[in-house]
């Protein structure tokens, strides 16, 4: 029977059969180790990882509950049973022992680690995706939606995803200062900038060795995102990381109290800022909504109205390129806009109807730059913004004036912990009619 330690794969695939990995030297890192330490193989050269990484990963399921994945080399064999204590095929104990394995397969895998900050999760993809091609990451994410976008579909929607599932693919920058590049992946598409997602990179990148030198007691990262690049810094003691924060790339105020004719709602004004993506802001009120009481279904309901309203009635354009120039969602907040200790709660619907978890990491960056725009918060002063959905939360303030082409704006710094859910191996087997994906709403 496959899946039990005495029975060995005869062969492995070549590493071209896996299907391409990513890293600045083309490999694919193995899961995290417990406690966030740094693996080991990040102090290898090269050459060295290209050994170490290439080996065929085993989970024992009995060590898989403590998160602790190894290499054939070094993983002790899981312990053998009699018959006798083995029992019938379906022991509790009989499985416990068994190995994680899947049986021989065709088609290609995709190797992912999943992590989540605010209940908003992120599937990193580590391996299986072919070559991203482009000479700037804009460019990649082209080419990623017009060639690879069944990949996306695969990893974003069911079977193993869901209609609110998030995913970062790591590609090669251009970028000289960049520690990673990352395209940003989400139910309908690839946005430019996810700052959840952002402080889950950050703090991966440190737990992997992408950053050489970790340092206590915050270790900065720099991740090129679609939107530039951004700094991030994470909390790094005695080889475990933290919390996480990130300053902005530039944002600023689009358009403040622009009226637009909301189907069902009637005339409605909004607010339109940039924080690496353009979101419409509306007190939820406006609706007869509450954004931590109200049904999501509601809520869901009024902020994809509005969104409609805005693509269809305003015209976006970004200083820095087209391709940032489109709305990727609606933010409907508690009207709690005026600087206050107390937490201001908000609730992000973005993309295909899809609901974040968290407070929203970019919202976060362009609801701050819309209240210092509007003249209710001053430089360094702190807000705390609280998710209507969860209930977790983020810090956000605005720490630096500076320019986007002609439009006056800020830097913003957004501080948040993400937490690491699992690692998976997802495969797509040619005769399995639904491997590309199908979403339910």
């Amino acid at each position: 029977m496959w899946g039990i330690r005495q029975r060995k794969r005869k062969t492995e695939r070549s590493t071209h059969q896996r299907g391409h990995c990513w890293s600045h030297t083309g490999l694919c890192p193995p899961p995290p180790l417990p406690g966030g330490g740094s693996p080991r193989w990040a102090s290898l050269s090269p050459p060295e990882r290209t050994v170490a990484l290439t080996r065929p990963v085993r989970v024992c399921a009995r060590r898989s509950a403590a998160s602790t994945l190894k290499t054939q080399e070094n993983t002790p064999p899981c312990r053998s049973l009699s018959p006798k204590q083995r029992g019938t095929p379906t022991s509790a104990q009989w499985f416990a022992e068994m190995e994680v394995q899947l049986p021989p397969h065709e088609g290609p895998d995709l190797s992912v680690v999943d992590m989540h900050t605010g209940g908003e999760p992120l599937r990193i993809i580590l391996a299986g995706y072919p070559e991203v091609k482009g000479q700037s990451l804009l460019l990649k994410r082209r080419h990623a939606r017009a060639h690879l976008d069944h990949l996306r579909r695969a990893l974003m929607w069911e079977p193993r995803g869901h209609c609110d599932m998030y995913g970062a693919l790591l590609v090669d920058s251009e970028l000289p200062d960049a520690d990673l590049a990352v395209l940003f992946m989400h139910n309908e598409g690839y946005s430019t900038m996810c700052g959840h997602a952002v402080l889950a990179l950050a703090r991966f990148a440190v737990d992997y060795g992408l950053v050489r030198e970790p340092r206590s007691p915050e270790t900065q990262v720099n991740i090129h995102c679609p939107c530039g690049l951004v700094k991030a810094f994470v909390q790094y003691s005695d080889g475990k990381t933290g919390a996480a924060r990130f300053l902005s790339v530039p944002a600023f105020v689009f358009a403040a109290d622009v009226g637009v004719t909301v189907e069902g709602f009637g005339d409605v004004t909004v607010d339109i800022s940039y924080g690496g993506a353009f979101y419409a802001f509306v007190d939820a009120q406006r609706f007869g909504l509450d954004v931590t009481q109200s049904r999501t279904r509601d809520l869901v309901d009024a902020a994809t109205a509005v969104t409609k309203a805005v693509k269809a009635q305003v015209k976006l354009h970004h200083p820095s390129s087209e391709d940032l120039a489109f709305l990727y969602g609606t933010i409907l907040t508690d009207g709690k806009d005026d600087y206050s200790p107390e937490p201001t709660a908000n609730i992000c619907v973005f993309a295909e109807a899809q609901v974040d978890r968290s407070p929203t990491g970019s919202g976060v960056t362009a609801r701050v730059a819309l209240q210092y725009h509007k003249g209710l918060i001053q430089l360094n002063q702190t807000r705390t913004f609280q998710s209507g959905a969860t209930g977790s939360q983020f810090t956000g303030k605005a720490v630096e004036e500076t320019k986007c082409g002609s439009f006056q704006a800020v830097v913003v710094e957004v501080a948040g912990r993400a937490f690491y859910t699992g690692v998976s191996r997802f495969v797509q087997e040619p005769e399995d009619k639904l491997t590309h994906g199908f979403l339910l709403k």
